[in-house]
């Protein structure tokens, strides 16, 4: 699994919302392209240097790969629903820069744990979240998507394959070099946010 050029590979995150709802958020981050790697709108993939991976034998063409995105709730959302809330991991998926590519076979898949017995032989009955309140479900599915693939990059480490085929973890040392840099930046973004 290479992600932005890095070691990708499975990565999670989540969310509760202020109806105390949670989202899950599953990766297989396997896609992107190192010089589209934004965080937080830092341009982490144009700041770093070096640690360009060697890859001998049937190297993959640039930002090609896939990424699969599983999302579970408990809050009582129905199959339309579910499908809108697939609608919404490629927001998180582009905020990192990613999702360009048309090398790219993503799969998008949700489920809710709410209705337990939707699903029986007699009536059943199901509760519905509405539309006017699922909005903060939307949010929490791209945050926590987003989330999911930074964990991904961030605990990842180096691999060192066959033939020697190596890929590269994000390098620790760069992003703390890169977020000094940007110290300024990023203080003056989180003073507009208040």
């Amino acid at each position: 699994m290479i992600c932005h050029e890095f070691k990708g590979g499975t990565g999670t995150a989540s969310r509760i919302t202020e109806d105390g709802y949670t989202v899950g958020v599953l990766v297989q981050a396997n896609h992107g392209k190192r010089e589209d790697l934004n965080i937080a709108g830092i341009p982490f993939g144009k700041e770093i240097k070096g640690f360009d991976s060697e890859i001998k034998h049937l190297s993959p063409r640039e930002g090609s790969g896939s990424i699969i995105v599983v999302i579970a709730t408990d809050a009582p959302v129905l199959p339309w629903q579910l499908k809108k809330l697939c609608k919404r991991a490629p927001l998180g998926i582009g905020k990192l820069g990613a999702g360009n590519e048309s090398g790219s076979g993503d799969i998008f898949i949700a489920f809710s744990t709410a209705n337990e017995n939707a699903f029986s032989y007699d009536k059943s009955t199901v509760t519905l979240l509405s539309d006017e309140k699922i909005d903060p479900i939307y949010k929490a599915v791209t945050q926590a998507t987003e989330e999911a693939i930074v964990n991904v990059l961030v605990a990842a480490k180096d691999m060192h394959g066959r033939n020697k085929n190596t890929v590269y973890a994000l390098p620790h040392s760069e992003i703390k070099r890169i977020l000094d840099k940007y110290r300024e930046y990023i203080k003056n973004t989180n003073e507009d946010l208040k």
